[in-house]
C-alpha cells in the first residue's frame, strides 16, 4: 500500500512539474521575445536595375556602292587599324562607267574648243562687218553652254572615281571586329539603306553599361557616384564603375515612367564582353559609423504597448517610429528616428539608446505554449 502510494506521489510531483515548465508562469519572460542587438556599422543605400554592356565606340562599317563580294580581309575578334582594308567589292562595273564619263567628258571638251574657235571666227568677221551682232551672241552662249557642259563630265569623272574608291572597304577606327555580315560572293545592295558589313568595337578596355531606372529612384542618381555590379559569366566577382550620364530622354511603358543612365566601366583584363547582362547598384547614400537594426524589429507590435520612451532628437523633426526594447523581461516602446535603409537594415537615432541595446524582432508563438500546457494537464489527470 505505501509503494503504491509513493507511486501515485512521485507521479503527481512529476505532473505538476511539467505543468510549471510548460506554462508562461514558469518560463523566463525574457525567453517569450526573440531579440537582437543595436549594432554600429555602416549602411549603403544603392539602387538595383539591370543593363547591357556595350563599347564606348561601335562603329558600323557599310558600303555606298552595290556589288559583289570578292575578297575578305578581316574576320571575327580580329584587331584592325584605321585605314586597314576590310574587304572589296568588284569594280568592273563602276571601272565601265568610269570610263564612260571620261569619253563624255572627252566630248565636251571638243565640243568647247569648237564653240571658241566660233567664237573667234565671229569678232573677226565683226570687225569686216561681215557677220550681225545677233552671231556674236550667238557663239558666245555656245561657248558659256560648252563650257558647262564640261564641268558636269568633270563631275561625273569624279563621281565615278569616288564610288571606284569606295569598293575597297576600309576600317574608320582602330579597335576589334565584334560580327562580320558578309562572305565571298555575296552580293551587297546599297540602294536604300546601307547595308552594315562590320561591326567593329574601338576600346573593348573601355566600356559602358546602359541601364533604365525608374522615376521613383531617379532623383537620388548624381553623376560621378560610384556603381557596383555582377555578371552571369563572373559570379562571384564585383566590378565597379561610376555613373557617366543620366539622359533627359524619358520612356513611358504602361504608364511607368523610366530614364536611361549611362555607366562607364573600366575593363583592364578584357573579360566583360559586349552584350552580357549586369546587375547594377548604384551607391546614392552612404552613413558611417551609425547605429542600425533590421528592418523586422519596426514591424513588431505586441499585443500590450507602453507609451514609448525616447524623444526624437530636434524639435521640428517628424514624430518617428517606434521600437521595442526588452527591459526587464518586458518590450518597452521607444520613439526612434530613421534614416537610411539598405534593405536588410536601417539607421536609427533616439537619446537614450546605446549600442548593444536588446531590440525585440518577435514574440514566441503562445499557441506551442498552449499546446504544452494542454499536453501536460492531459498527462496530469492520467495520473489521477
Amino acid at each position: 500500500m505505501r509503494i503504491k502510494l509513493l507511486i501515485i506521489l512521485v507521479i503527481l510531483v512529476a505532473a505538476g512539474y511539467l505543468a510549471w515548465h510548460f506554462s508562461p508562469m514558469g518560463k523566463p519572460e525574457a525567453n517569450r521575445y526573440r531579440t537582437v542587438p543595436v549594432e554600429r556599422g555602416d549602411i549603403v543605400k544603392t539602387v538595383s536595375a539591370n543593363g547591357t554592356l556595350n563599347p564606348v565606340v561601335l562603329a558600323m562599317v557599310g558600303t555606298q556602292v552595290s556589288g559583289v563580294i570578292i575578297k575578305l580581309k578581316a574576320d571575327f575578334n580580329q584587331k584592325v587599324e584605321k585605314g586597314q582594308v576590310l574587304a572589296e567589292l568588284d569594280p568592273s562595273i563602276i571601272k565601265a562607267q568610269l570610263q564612260q564619263s571620261m569619253a563624255n567628258l572627252e566630248n565636251f571638251k571638243a565640243a568647247l574648243q569648237l564653240a571658241e574657235n566660233n567664237e573667234r571666227r565671229t569678232r573677226a568677221l565683226i570687225e569686216r562687218h561681215y557677220a550681225s551682232q545677233f552671231d556674236l551672241d550667238q557663239t558666245i552662249q555656245n561657248v558659256s553652254a560648252a563650257k558647262a557642259q564640261v564641268a558636269v563630265g568633270e563631275a561625273l569623272v569624279n563621281r565615278d572615281r569616288t564610288n571606284l574608291g569606295y569598293t575597297v572597304i576600309t576600317s574608320p577606327v582602330s579597335g576589334v571586329v565584334v560580327s562580320r555580315n558578309i562572305d565571298v560572293g555575296q552580293t551587297v545592295a546599297a540602294s536604300f539603306q546601307t547595308p552594315t558589313l562590320f561591326t567593329i568595337a574601338q576600346d573593348l578596355k573601355q566600356m559602358q553599361i546602359y541601364t533604365t531606372v525608374a522615376e521613383a529612384d531617379v532623383g537620388g542618381i548624381r553623376v560621378g557616384q560610384p556603381v557596383h555590379f555582377t555578371v552571369d559569366a563572373f559570379p562571384d566577382r564585383v566590378f565597379n564603375g561610376s555613373v557617366k550620364q543620366i539622359r533627359l530622354d524619358a520612356k513611358s511603358l504602361q504608364n511607368v515612367v523610366t530614364y536611361n543612365v549611362v555607366i562607364d566601366v573600366e575593363n583592364p583584363d578584357g573579360i566583360l564582353l559586349p552584350s552580357m547582362t549586369a546587375f547594377v547598384g548604384i551607391v546614392v547614400e552612404e552613413r558611417h559609423n551609425i547605429l542600425k537594426v533590421p528592418l523586422a524589429a519596426l514591424r513588431f507590435k505586441p499585443e500590450e504597448t507602453g507609451k514609448p520612451d525616447g524623444k526624437p532628437e530636434g524639435a521640428a523633426k517628424s514624430p518617428g517610429k517606434t521600437l521595442f526594447r526588452l527591459v526587464d523581461g518586458k518590450p518597452v516602446a521607444l520613439t526612434i528616428q530613421t534614416g537610411i535603409s539598405d534593405g536588410k537594415s536601417i539607421e536609427i537615432s533616439s537619446e537614450g539608446l546605446k549600442e548593444g541595446d536588446p531590440i525585440v524582432l518577435e514574440e514566441m508563438s503562445p499557441k506551442k505554449e498552449d499546446k504544452s500546457k494542454q499536453s501536460a494537464s492531459s498527462f496530469k489527470l492520467k495520473a489521477f
